[in-house]
């Protein structure tokens, strides 16, 4: 289908009213119909693993002329470990309970009524998201698990390669017997598309929106329809000094350097000072040979001279980047009070050996994934046996962290009598 659509209006309503009569279908649909359905997407996309790597090239050289950064351009590439990636995100999800029709809490009133709750579908989910064409089936994947009909609108950047996953989910659709409408690719690279999406609460349950902070503050700023979002991924790790020192700079060695470009990739590292000239130097000279530029506090810069004196706004940068900045801190209590200042609520991991202190970094620190001793990249969902995610949530209502099937449901109340009347 050709990306112009000349009344995008009439349009964006069509796909409106045909997700939202497929949602009511998919409400219904069994477990066994949803896994057929996710198996069989698993299956052809590894057989069109050519196809989707040849879409993929059209987007990425169009993308290079366009003069992308090197952080937009790894998001966009289909690698064929992605791939494996996406392929096994699917099977994971087809595996795990089908959280719909659950019952549960289900308690007896004086009255004799049952009283309980049953967890349900939103209805329709929309999402809107930049650059990484996984996440088109990694989001329809977990819509359809979780009983929802799902409108996505990828980055225009990636247009070639979301049709063609697109095309893909719609064969297994049809061969599950299950309504195609269930997933729509929107299939314009119109902005005007987006402004509709985000104005749409009879056809839109909730907007899911995936990229960098203007789009994520754009759809906050002007959606009609609720919306689950985290706009920067600020993420933090202190060095306690009763932390193991090789355990630490494996670890945060890992947290910056094994992916640059993603929401849960290491920012700003914190040190206590009894430990930071012998850390920092072994730490700082590892970093600096992989090509991370460092920037840091005065005490950072006077124990390592290649460092950068850091500016007040690097506390509050997200890079995306092999830019890293360092803080000494006198001890945990300056710590958490530098995370809860200057973090964006994503993921802040402490390495330290010391239980007590390990426990008041859990209770204390407030974002949506805290760890002990382990890397920020693990805060997501595939990594947390959900099975793929759809975003991270660094809201408080309605899901926070990993966004998984839970995170896709709601709740309802079920009464349950046998000719009960309220006297």
């Amino acid at each position: 289908m050709s990306n112009q659509i000349h009344d995008i209006t009439s349009y964006m309503q069509e796909v409106g009213s045909r997700a939202r009569t497929a949602s009511r279908a998919l409400a219904a649909a069994s477990t066994a119909e949803k896994n057929n359905a996710l198996m069989a997407i698993a299956d052809d996309i590894d057989q069109n693993r050519d196809t989707l790597i040849q879409e993929n090239r059209k987007d990425m050289q169009a993308g290079a002329e366009k003069g992308l950064d090197a952080a937009l351009l790894d998001r966009l590439e289909l690698t064929p470990a992605r791939i494996d990636s996406m392929i096994e995100g699917l099977r994971q999800i087809a595996a795990l309970p089908d959280p719909i029709g659950e019952i549960f809490d289900m308690n007896y009133r004086p009255t004799g009524i049952q009283v309980g709750r049953m967890r349900v579908p939103l209805g329709v989910v929309g999402i809107i998201y930049e650059s990484r064409p996984n996440v088109t089936a990694d989001a329809a994947a977990l819509c359809l698990k979780s009983g929802n009909a799902t409108v996505l609108r990828g980055g225009s950047e990636a247009f070639h390669s979301n049709q063609a996953i697109a095309g893909i989910i719609h064969q297994g659709l049809e061969k599950a017997g299950l309504h195609a409408d269930a997933v729509q690719v929107i299939a314009t690279t119109d902005r005007e598309a987006v402004g509709m999406m985000i104005s749409m609460p009879e056809y839109i349950d909730v907007i899911i929106p995936r990229g960098g902070r203007g789009l994520i503050e754009r759809i906050s700023n002007n959606a009609r329809v609720p919306v689950i979002k985290h706009l920067d991924g600020i993420c933090h790790s202190y060095i306690d000094d009763e932390a193991d020192l090789e355990k630490a700079i494996q670890v945060t060695f890992n947290a910056k350097t094994q992916r640059y470009g993603t929401c849960n990739t290491l920012e700003t590292l914190l040190v206590s000072e009894e430990i930071a000239e012998t850390l920092l130097q072994e730490l700082g000279g590892m970093l600096l040979e992989k090509g991370v530029e460092l920037r840091g506090c005065e005490t950072t810069c006077r124990l390592l001279e290649q460092a950068m004196p850091a500016s007040a706004e690097d506390w509050d940068t997200e890079y995306l980047a092999p830019i890293l900045s360092i803080k000494v801190v006198k001890d945990l209590d300056e710590a958490i009070e530098h995370i809860n200042t200057h973090s964006s609520g994503h993921t802040e991991s402490i390495i330290t050996e010391n239980y007590t202190r390990a426990r008041r970094f859990l209770r204390e620190v407030d974002s949506s994934s805290v760890m002990v001793n382990a890397s920020t990249r693990f805060a997501d969902g595939f990594e947390y046996g959900l099975g793929a995610e759809i975003g991270i949530s660094t809201d408080k209502f309605h899901a926070r962290g990993p966004v998984g099937l839970e995170g896709l449901t709601s709740v309802k109340f079920i009464v349950l009598g046998d000719g009960n009347i309220r006297s």
